[in-house]
């Protein structure tokens, strides 16, 4: 549409010039009108540069942002080593909180993912990018040489010390 537009006004504004050229006189409506017409005539010029040459432009999409194993981070996705396959932790894991929060701070909880048999425990700590995968030592104890969960007491010990705790009734 543009393209016509714009040849269009190319004779029109040929015709009136050649006209005005011999009268030697261009009134101030006319002169308006060339002006007008050389301005569409550009910006159809450039509209139709923008549609139809491809662009070098590189963009990046917002929140695409994709980690080692092709989980969406900015979905809260993180790669599970028991499930083998991207998860949301906050829908699929069990939530542990601090036990000691200073005021003022926010509360950042660490997460904890059985496997389907409950032999092993997978934990996410909230500073750490890789999770870490704990295996049961006995009755509802999971363990390794710094971390150890307690699943009846809903307990995560680090260095032997009580760090987090789930909400167990």
């Amino acid at each position: 549409m543009c393209r016509n537009f714009k040849w269009k006004l190319l004779f029109q504004l040929a015709y009136l010039l050649r006209n005005e050229m011999k009268n030697k006189c261009i009134p101030m409506k006319k002169l308006t009108l060339i002006a007008f017409s050389i301005f569409a005539f550009a910006a159809c010029d450039n509209a139709q540069k923008k549609t139809n040459e491809p662009s070098t432009e590189q963009h990046s999409v917002v929140g695409a942002q994709k980690d080692d194993h092709g989980c969406l981070v900015s979905s809260g996705e993180s790669w599970s080593e028991l499930k083998q396959n991207c998860i949301q932790l906050f829908n699929v894991g069990f939530r542990l909180n601090p036990i000691e929060v200073e005021e003022g701070q926010a509360v950042i909880s660490a997460f904890i993912l059985l496997n389907d048999d409950q032999s092993k425990v997978e934990l996410f700590l909230p500073n750490n990018s890789k999770s870490i995968v704990l295996l049961r030592i006995g009755e509802g104890n999971y363990q390794d040489e710094t971390y150890r969960y307690n699943s009846n007491k809903s307990i995560l010990y680090i260095n032997g010390k009580e760090q987090y705790k789930g909400n167990v009734e």
